[in-house]
């Protein structure tokens, strides 16, 4: 599929959990979706999945930690599209030494860096280097999956959430502020930038006793990739209910 004749998606971490569904539901609404993946092997098994139910979907090799990735992502795009008209930037981790209740005082650098070089800096190369492609959208929407556990209004209220991971709050907190900054430079123009709370979904970094569904903590992202010209830009979502920062 190339040209102008539909909605072009990419969503990151797509071969499972969240990044997975997100990619489904768009699909079904007649966006061609590209799932970046890291992992090849499981990246071709999830858009194979897809496409057995009839889905528009595409495995694209995509570690948002390589620079050169991102570029060849980029120009792939550029070379087959012409355009994005949805980014969706699910990809994310946390360090297995970042759980617990509050990890503030042992977290070591070494999975502060690792965990911001996924959830932050990748993020924000990856969007950089779309953004002209963007630009050519009728309607560019982009979606940056944050957390709840983001929210610094949230913590400091007193009696606020206990569970405190350092690494992975911090780097969602970034995100949160790379979502209000780029909104801002991009005001007047059509392209829309909100952060997504999945909410506590059962996945890989959710785990087994988490209440939602993938299914249903893809809808957030879903919905903010695809709301109209009167829809939202730099603010935080669960569902329809607005976050505080």
């Amino acid at each position: 599929m190339t040209g102008h004749e539909s909605r072009i998606a990419l969503v990151t971490g797509a071969n499972k959990g969240l990044g997975f569904e997100t990619s489904r539901q768009l699909a079904k609404m007649g966006i061609f979706v590209l799932m970046g993946s890291r992992n090849r092997t499981r990246g071709m098994a999830a858009a194979k999945e897809l496409q057995k139910e009839g889905l528009l979907v595409e495995f694209l090799q995509l570690d948002v930690t390589k620079p050169e990735q991102i570029r060849n992502v980029a120009s792939e795009i550029r070379k087959r599209h012409g355009k994005l008209d949805i980014l969706v930037n699910n990809a994310g981790k946390s360090a297995h030494e970042d759980h617990g209740r509050n990890s503030t005082a042992t977290v070591s650098s070494r999975a502060l860096r690792a965990t911001f070089e996924v959830n932050f800096f990748g993020l924000v190369e990856l969007t950089q280097r779309l953004l002209p492609l963007l630009t050519k959208s009728v309607a560019g929407r982009i979606v940056n999956v944050s957390s709840i556990l983001g929210s610094l209004t949230i913590h400091s209220r007193e009696g606020g959430m206990t569970y405190k991971p350092f690494a992975y709050n911090a780097s969602k907190t970034a995100v949160n502020t790379f979502t209000i900054h780029l909104a801002a430079a991009l005001a007047g123009t059509s392209i829309k930038v909100n952060s997504a709370h999945p909410g506590w979904v059962r996945t890989d970094m959710g785990g087994p006793n988490a209440p939602l569904t993938p299914s249903e903590g893809a809808e957030t992202a879903v919905r903010l990739a695809t709301v109209g010209p009167d829809g939202p830009t730099g603010k935080f979502f669960h569902g329809e209910e607005e976050l505080p920062w």
